[in-house]
């Protein structure tokens, strides 16, 4: 400006200089004059700079929650949490899993080191554990610190793998390896009470990595797996009481809930809960994906439209393997599969007539979810089925051990299955339940299974897959940036975690990552020293994140925003675009 006051350049001209600075340029540009100020606070400046700088496609909207670009751009920079605040090292062996109480004050750590920890009611700066193979609770304050550890080695446990909270915060359903006679290795789920860190009961888990999960507040599921043949099986899948061992004689503390067939040596693991009474309240709607690009499909097998369903053979494909199989028995054909082949055309033909249909929940009935990794044409989880529990299934009470089911229904029929086209080594669900983010690491286009047991090579970048499970639809495209390597044989789970407007996962590149949901962009990379095998938000502080790692630790992440909060010595005024210009510093 002149020494009058008027603007020596017009706005539009500065505009245009200004689209060719950065963020951090055109905030401190701001401080020369107030023309300046006004054009350096333009909205259509700070869209460009929004798609340019976190390089968005262009046909993303705003996120509908935001009010300007300015304060979106402010968001996505000053609110993920990014900032290390503290390495923990209590644990001696690799860290596996993390899960945060649901009130935000407490979470727990499962690790290799097989201890427990153990201390009285949480205050700030100090920690709470609980009773499992090294399993931890913890208070949540910017230091986080550990007061006791136990071991569980003389419950026979290897390590525990998993944890989870009931939905009111007094008990928490530990998993983990234990192991049994001759060194058979099984699973086990431990229940802790977190008043009295008495351990309340102890239920096997069979294979392990079904992991267990709450379906209520005193009800847990379980799994078991009964072989039938060579590479056929049963997963049944259990509801199981909390407090078995103070519970009446007379009073139901286990019900078979689910019995379904496994073929090509395939098993049910990796089960987890997903509320439907919350579907229609999503905290973040998102785009359905184009279906002409979508390698996943999902076949809805309880819906009563032929084209739907494009997962079960036709009726008169099993008519002829019927007549196929009478003719081998007989001697008057020969069987030109292999032995593998003909086990599974024989358990598909069995099943037939002896599935029980899906159920259909009444109008307006509160329904859950049951969700978990499957297959059906080889041993590495390369499908997730889905399953409704009615609200009738959510109790213990009624007919034990399957009592009432009519011999022609010996298994259940899934109401969903995912086909993934790859390996699957992560799942988690969104705050509200809506949505099914999925780790999957995926076959090459094209693949064919010849043997079940040689299962096609995966890939070593990891997609991360999105599926609305209201619509039962993959939306918006794949997120990636995060890698695992690995093969088939010797994959492992690795966790992710969801909040309100970001995405977590670990890897086996060293690294965590953050994504945000509504723009599908990586926004930070957590350094660790090994593979980062968990993460979770803070259920009431999104930026707050911790991460587990092999190189045996515990980091704890915030955002910039949170850390000049907290490290403020005291209030005092900060001007608005203090945020970006202290970069340049």
């Amino acid at each position: 400006m002149d020494e009058g006051g008027t603007p020596l350049l017009p706005d539009s001209l500065v505009y245009q200089i200004f689209l060719s600075l950065g963020p951090a340029d055109v905030l401190a540009a701001g401080l020369v004059c107030r023309q300046w100020q006004a054009v350096s606070r333009d909205e259509f400046l700070w869209r460009e700079q929004f798609y340019r700088y976190y390089q968005v496609a262009r046909d993303v909207p705003r996120h509908p929650a935001a009010m300007s670009w300015y304060e979106e751009f402010q968001r996505l920079y000053d609110t993920v949490p990014c900032v290390e605040v503290q390495t923990l090292r209590e644990h001696t062996d690799q860290v596996l899993h993390l899960s945060f109480s649901h009130s935000g004050y407490q979470f727990a750590s499962c690790s290799k080191d097989c201890t427990v920890k153990q201390a009285p009611a949480p205050r700030p700066g100090q920690a709470i554990t609980t009773a499992a193979p090294a399993e931890q609770i913890w208070s949540n304050d910017l230091t986080i610190s550990l007061l006791h550890s136990a071991d569980m080695r003389p419950y026979n446990w290897s390590y525990t793998q998993f944890s989870q909270f009931n939905k009111d915060d007094s008990l928490l359903l530990a998993s983990g390896v234990f192991l049994g006679p001759h060194n058979s290795s099984s699973g086990e789920i431990a229940v802790i009470s977190l008043d009295s860190f008495a351990l309340l009961s102890r239920v096997r888990n069979k294979p392990y990595d079904v992991f267990g999960c709450w379906l209520t507040e005193t009800s847990l599921i379980s799994g078991n797996l009964h072989r039938i043949g060579d590479i056929t099986s049963c997963s049944v899948l259990w509801l199981n009481n909390a407090f078995q061992d103070v519970e009446s004689e007379n009073v139901n503390v286990v019900k078979r809930l689910f019995k379904i067939q496994n073929l090509n040596a395939s098993t049910v693991r990796t089960v987890m809960v997903a509320d439907c009474s919350r579907f229609d309240s999503p905290d973040l709607l998102l785009e359905a994906g184009d279906p002409a690009t979508s390698p996943c499909r999902i076949f809805d097998l309880g819906s009563d439209n032929e084209e739907v369903v494009a997962g079960p053979a036709p009726a008169h494909a099993k008519e002829g393997l019927r007549h196929f199989l009478d003719r081998v028995l007989e001697g008057r054909a020969q069987p030109q599969l292999s032995e593998r082949m003909l086990e599974t055309k024989v358990a598909e033909l069995l099943a037939q007539g002896h599935t029980k249909p899906p159920e259909r929940s009444a109008t307006g009935a509160k329904s859950k979810y049951l969700i978990f990794t499957t297959g059906c044409l080889t041993y590495s989880p390369h499908q997730i089925g889905i399953k409704q529990i009615l609200p009738h299934q959510m109790t213990t009470a009624g007919p034990v051990l399957g009592e009432g089911r009519g011999s022609d229904a010996f298994f259940d029929a899934l109401d969903h299955v995912i086909d993934i086209h790859g390996h699957i080594i992560g799942m988690g669900l969104s705050p509200d339940n809506r949505y099914l983010y999925v780790n999957s690491r995926a076959w090459p286009n094209g693949a064919v299974v010849a043997d079940p047991m040689q299962p096609p090579p995966i890939a070593e970048e990891i997609d991360l897959l999105v599926f609305d499970l209201k619509t039962m639809r993959e939306v918006r495209r794949a997120l990636r940036a995060h890698r695992a390597y690995t093969p088939n044989d010797e994959c492992f789970f690795i966790f992710l975690d969801v909040s309100r407007d970001f995405v977590a996962s670990g890897a086996e590149d060293r690294h965590g990552y953050i994504w945000d949901r509504h723009y599908n962009i990586c926004l930070a990379r957590l350094r660790h020293e090994d593979v980062v095998n968990s993460v979770v938000f803070s259920p009431q502080e999104q930026e707050l994140l911790l991460t587990a790692s092999d190189d045996a630790t515990i980091k704890a992440w915030r955002s910039p925003r949170t850390m000049r909060v907290l490290q403020a010595p005291r209030p005092r005024p900060r001007t608005f675009f203090s945020w970006l210009a202290s970069q340049r510093r």
